[in-house]
């Protein structure tokens, strides 16, 4: 576009045909954020481009056809009496942004992750058609989980991952239950359904063109000779544990297959050259009798590599396992974990639908939650695909423009480092010495004379941050970097760790220089998003100075003068509402203000933890972001693994958390678990100095007893216990336990 006769073209092609001219737009566009090398990451775009063109097919099919049974989402967000509507007039696409909440199952390291929504539609394959369950009565009464006025949903881990979705009306009951199991080594999909009427009627399983984010085409279906089977579109087989009665197909002309249930004739194929084809295959009911089918679908190729049958077990052994009287947080941890292990293949992903893509800054957040929780071998796994994404100039690269990436992959490696125990590996050591010289390199100049002097350079960063600016966040993740490659060449080269730890001391004084200037622009310490702003809900970002990296005490002025900020002027029912972007409750970032309370000693941490407790969906989830009003999804992946993450590491801190050559335990325990006289037990949790076990035992009449027992990776280090409403004590024993004394009132 910096080419002159391509802007003259353009111009005047636009101009010609009545168009603004896109060349003064962009220009004017860009005027609003602060220059960069890097105008928007172009996988963004092309993830933009990719969503809102199902956005726009969304808006030729769905309002013009709502006599089709459509997914929960549209049944809310287009009925004008449901405060999930949403008026459409000129909006040119239509997205789900009212209801995107998912729940993935799935099986240890298995790629394909199905999804299955809040009303029990099961997508199998990513971004593909889904399967949905009704009933119909000879009568006319007919049952439809999206429509249904009462619903209950959970999630069941005993054995794998279930999801089972209920529902009933006037004498009517249906059961879905979906999940991923092996067979002969390969994954398949399962849907179970089970349904009982008080007259004769139809259980129909039903094929659609849609799924939680919209329409996704389907071209064909086919009934199998022996009506036990669909082949769609040629690419995969839905096999019926029963042969289908009758059965029915339509497409888009003839509306969707929902109206036709009653026709006489029986069809065993159909196409659609728009791609929406529907087709119902129902099973007779007997009154008063119940009825059961199951539904499988394949989630392998000829030929892909056997899983093991016993990965369940096995991956459960040996990681950090919580026991609390508090069945909400105890179902949340599980459910955390679980997330956790199905997405963490090889590559770790945020999201089983919306983000299953990588990208280096979630990624440090998950791994670092896989070592905390002791899933080291996953963690492991994911880091080693780290190197081949660097750059040769070293550049950690997941999308252009993000500075931040360098530092935290410096950071999360030498965490695995510490938590593990083990030496720095020779084949990491030219990675990470190319990493931490891309950040001393890409580092402004200090004597530019201006308030992002010395400061990385303007990029998108985390974009929920803002436009292009010289993020604060950048800067943290890059000290941070910098301090880790300090740390983890000192044995091996201390030259070159001295050259780090150097370049990180040059880099804080930078920042700590604009930082001071913000406080006298704007009256008081807290620190804004970049030096160019006011204190606003970007200012999330600013607190990675003291979560997770620890660049500072845990009572520097200018990260609790941030944090009362954001608690003052960006909560809403509890969460911190993000207005840029997301415009929704983010739990994981108000976790991260939650962390922060809870390494300062502020009891409000509790406070916050029970909000975001409170905002997980029945399958015990977090979508990216979550409306005010419907409680659903609004932002991003409808299953948030990052959110699982955080919510395992708020867990794991409140029992032990380092604080610099300190290991602190019990300083976020709710105090009303101690009076439910039931076992608490957390271990063995992964620590820089070692694995810990903990368990807090109450005693009638008297103050809990606090056990622990290491297995250091050297010597043991100080232990701080520090239970809220009791003494703290300090002690160097490896293992022991103690009985508190309560503090006086």
């Amino acid at each position: 576009m910096k080419w002159l006769p391509w802007r003259f073209v353009i111009r005047r092609i636009a101009r010609q045909k009545g168009f603004l001219d896109p060349i003064a737009l962009l220009a004017r566009l860009h005027s609003f954020a602060q220059p960069s090398e890097v105008g928007e990451p172009i996988e963004l775009l092309r993830a933009g481009v990719v969503f809102h063109a199902r956005g726009l097919i969304n808006s030729r099919v769905i309002q013009h056809n709502l006599d089709w049974v459509w997914p929960y989402w549209i049944e809310r967000q287009f009925d004008p009496r449901d405060i999930s509507f949403i008026p459409r007039a000129f909006s040119i696409t239509h997205i789900n942004l009212t209801h995107r909440n998912w729940t993935a199952i799935g099986y240890p390291d298995c790629e394909e992750l199905p999804i299955v929504d809040p009303r029990g539609l099961l997508t199998p394959f990513l971004d593909g058609g889904s399967l949905q369950s009704w009933l119909q009565t000879e009568d006319g009464r007919c049952l439809l989980p999206s429509r249904a006025a009462e619903f209950n949903q959970r999630q069941e881990m005993d054995d794998g991952v279930r999801i089972t979705s209920e529902t009933a009306m006037q004498g009517l009951s249906l059961t879905s239950s979906a999940w991923v199991q092996l067979e002969s080594g390969v994954p398949v999909c399962k849907l179970h359904l089970k349904a009982r009427a008080d007259a004769n009627a139809w259980l129909v399983l039903a094929l659609r063109p849609y799924n939680p984010e919209g329409i996704s085409f389907i071209h064909q279906v086919q009934l199998s000779s022996e009506r036990t089977a669909w082949t769609v579109d040629q690419s995969y087989r839905v096999d019926f544990s029963c042969a289908a009665r009758r059965h029915h197909v339509s497409d888009y002309r003839n509306g969707d297959v929902y109206i036709h249930l009653h026709d006489r004739d029986d069809q065993t194929e159909g196409s659609c050259d728009v791609g929406m084809v529907t087709a119902a295959a129902l099973f007779p009911i007997k009154a008063g009798k119940p009825a059961e089918m199951t539904a499988t679908i394949s989630l392998a190729a000829t030929g892909s590599k056997r899983l093991p049958s016993d990965a369940w077990s096995t991956v459960h052994r040996d990681h950090c396992k919580l026991t609390c009287p508090e069945p909400l947080y105890q179902f949340l941890y599980d459910a955390a974990i679980t997330s956790l292990i199905l997405h963490s293949p090889d590559d770790v992903y945020p999201g089983p639908f919306t983000y299953k893509r990588f990208w280096f800054r979630d990624a440090a957040f998950i791994i670092h939650a896989l070592l905390c929780v002791g899933l080291t071998e996953r963690a492991e796994r994911a880091l080693a695909r780290f190197p081949e994404r660097q750059t040769a100039l070293g550049y950690f690269r997941s999308q252009e423009g993000e500075w931040d990436s360098n530092g935290q992959v410096l950071w999360i490696l030498q965490r695995f480092l510490a938590l593990t125990g083990r030496p720095f590996p020779s084949d990491w050591q030219a990675p990470a010495q190319r990493g931490a010289r891309w950040i001393i390199r890409k580092r402004l100049a200090d004597d530019l004379g201006t308030p992002h002097a010395g400061l990385l350079p303007a990029g998108f960063s985390a974009e929920h941050l803002g436009p292009n600016d010289y993020y604060y966040w950048d800067d943290f993740w890059g000290i941070a970097g910098l301090r880790a490659a300090a740390a983890m060449f000192q044995e091996q080269d201390p030259v070159q760790s001295k050259e780090f730890a150097q370049a990180a001391d040059n880099f804080t004084g930078a920042v700590d220089q604009s930082l001071e200037a913000c406080a006298k622009r704007l009256g008081r310490p807290g620190m804004p998003a970049s030096p160019y702003r006011r204190l606003d809900a970007g200012a999330i970002g600013s607190l990675a100075l003291g979560y997770p990296v620890q660049l500072c005490s845990s009572d520097d002025p200018r990260l609790l003068d941030t944090v009362e900020f954001l608690l003052r002027n960006c909560f809403v029912k509890g969460a911190f509402y993000q207005d840029m972007i997301h415009s929704g409750l983010n739990a994981y970032l108000t976790l991260h203000i939650a962390q922060v309370l809870l390494r300062a000693g502020d009891p409000r941490h509790l406070d916050v933890m029970d909000a975001v407790a409170a905002l997980a969906s029945p399958t015990g989830q977090w979508p990216e972001a979550i409306h005010p009003h419907t409680g659903g999804g609004c932002m991003g992946d409808g299953h948030h693994v990052w959110a699982a993450a955080e919510w395992a590491l708020m867990i794991r801190n409140c029992f032990v958390r380092e604080e610099g050559d300190r290991l602190i335990l019990c300083a976020g325990i709710p105090a009303r678990w101690l009076k439910q006289n039931a076992p608490i037990r957390f271990g063995p949790a992964p620590t820089s100095f070692g694995a810990v076990s903990l368990s807090i035992t109450p005693q009638t009449g008297r103050p809990p007893r606090v056990a622990w027992q290491g297995d250091w990776h050297r010597q043991a280090p100080p232990i701080e216990i520090r239970l809220s409403g009791f003494e703290p004590v300090s002690t160097t024993e490896g293992t022991g336990s103690i009985d508190l004394i309560g503090k006086e009132s």
